[in-house]
């Protein structure tokens, strides 16, 4: 049994959200010197470059959380054209939506229907279109923004387990970015209709948006907020933030032509050009 695959198997007995509640609770302590101790540990360990940073001076942080999702000088993230990477990370998996399901990893698939809570309708609006998923390691920028401009029309928790979100755990557990608690974004745009999914994970310890503040955690059922008022959002600008890592599924209803130099894998970072949109869209089969 490959190493890979034992970490995914040993997953699946813990107790995920009594792990990530603790260390979130360890990552909001305010004591300067464990915090500090945190932060210095965790710049080395990931080798952070504290130069990007908005606030260089790592002890300036009230908490490890606060030094976490910290902000980036301006004009760090250039914006590029076309759609955007929503976050700095690895592109791990890109391309079309056919018969509604997306790549996961080689070998595995997942429903839009099943991301996106169950709700059959909304996926029906991917058929053929495109998606991306980007994951952010621990050593990455956290704040997450917009990969084109839109208009916030819904937000929908959506309660789960919280596996890790590696690339060992990703081609091993089946359906994981539909069975992780995850938050689902949905926007009108001028290609039409986009969502972005922020996926949960082992020590993640909270979701924020920056129209509502923390949502995550939450438990139970699916919790649908409809927004009848309107939440603009231009490209580039910051629509949420992970403390902790984790991933962003972005789904578009109209194709997307992804740059012919990405790859899986690959190392992007926010603002970085992924593609432009194509035309219209050519729906497909039914939703599974």
């Amino acid at each position: 049994m490959s190493l890979s695959r034992l970490f995914a198997l040993i997953q699946y007995p813990l107790p995920h959200h009594l792990l990530s509640r603790l260390v979130g609770r360890l990552a909001d302590c305010r004591q300067p010197w464990l915090r500090n101790r945190l932060v210095g540990a965790f710049i080395r360990q990931f080798k952070v470059d504290m130069n990007e940073a908005a606030e260089p001076d790592p002890t300036a942080y009230a908490t490890f959380n606060d030094f976490f999702t910290r902000a980036l000088k301006d004009g760090a993230r250039p914006i590029g054209e076309g759609v955007v990477s929503p976050a700095d990370g690895r592109l791990s998996q890109f391309g079309s939506i056919e018969a509604g399901q997306l790549l996961q990893a080689k070998g595995h698939h997942f429903s839009a229907m099943e991301l996106l809570g169950g709700d059959g309708e909304a996926a029906r609006r991917y058929l053929g279109g495109s998606f991306a998923t980007v994951y952010l390691s621990p050593s990455d920028y956290h704040r997450v923004h917009m990969p084109v401009s839109g208009t916030l029309t819904e937000m929908v928790y959506v309660p789960g387990r919280l596996f890790s979100v590696n690339a060992a755990t990703t081609e091993h557990v089946p359906n994981l970015f539909a069975r992780n608690e995850r938050l689902v974004c949905h926007f009108d745009t001028e290609h039409g209709p986009m969502a972005m999914v922020l996926v949960g994970a082992m020590i993640v310890a909270a979701i924020e948006t920056v129209w509502a503040g923390q949502v995550t955690p939450l438990s139970g059922e699916v919790q649908r907020t409809r927004f009848d008022t309107p939440v603009r959002l231009e490209k580039g600008a910051e629509m949420g933030r992970f403390k902790l890592g984790s991933t962003v599924v972005m789904a578009f209803a109209e194709p997307v032509a992804f740059a012919d130099a990405l790859a899986p894998g690959a190392k992007v970072q926010m603002g970085q050009s992924l593609g432009s949109f194509s035309g219209a869209s050519q729906n497909s089969v039914n939703v599974s």
